[in-house]
């Protein structure tokens, strides 16, 4: 995809709630939502495509642990796939400080991260299991990048589209993510015209038949 084409995708997506995205996915059968990753402070939202790290606990061989974010373009979301540990962190406050000066858009980690104080003096977006102090140095590694992980139970490729915002985090498969943007971009309309009909003095059952509320998110059928 053109970098053209990519900064305005980012910026239509930019414009949409998770939960809208989320019944756009539901049309099409997909499962989008991360389980258990919830943002580390609220009112933060990051929109980008995946980079994608997968870590395991080290072997003899002493890994390493954050070094890549010195090749990672700005406007990237890092997605680390710690499988779910909560026992020790692969992200901190200076990988924190980096990633911001960087400009790169958002980590999103499967298991948890530390130093939140500085997360969040700097609000730079991020999303985890949670948080706690000890360090994943010599015990987790960093074993392959911009492969195929899973993020709360949902798979995640490299270039995948993510999306967070106070509500969590949302994976849009890239080949999906202009037919997603389109029908999410009708739902939002709906439910605009929904609340517009009420405030106008249309009761809530009659706006939602009008805008046909409960067709939103129904499976599209295979052709």
């Amino acid at each position: 995809m053109e970098n053209s084409n990519r900064s305005e995708i980012i910026s239509r997506y930019k414009t949409l709630s998770t939960p809208a995205v989320s019944d756009a996915l539901d049309r099409l059968g997909i499962k989008g939502g991360c389980e258990g990753i919830k943002p580390l402070f609220y009112g933060i939202k990051a929109v980008g495509f995946a980079v994608t790290l997968k870590y395991l606990p080290v072997s003899i061989k002493k890994e390493t642990v954050g070094d890549y974010i010195d090749d990672i373009k700005k406007g990237a979301i890092l997605v680390l796939d710690n499988n779910g540990r909560t026992d020790c962190t692969v992200w901190g406050g200076i990988l924190t400080v980096v990633a911001k000066e960087r400009n790169i858009s958002g980590t999103v980690i499967d298991g948890v991260c530390r130093d939140v104080e500085v997360v969040r003096k700097l609000k730079y977006p991020l999303w985890s299991r949670g948080h706690f102090m000890v360090t994943g140095k010599d015990r987790v590694g960093l074993v392959d990048f911009n492969v195929p992980i899973s993020i709360g139970k949902v798979h995640v490729n490299p270039d995948d589209l993510i999306i967070g915002d106070d509500s969590g985090v949302l994976v849009v498969p890239k080949e999906k993510i202009k037919e997603v943007l389109k029908i999410s971009e009708e739902i939002e309309d709906a439910e605009e015209k929904i609340v517009e009909s009420i405030s106008s003095g249309l009761s809530l059952r009659d706006a939602r038949k009008k805008y046909h509320y409960h067709d939103l998110q129904k499976k599209l059928k295979k052709a």
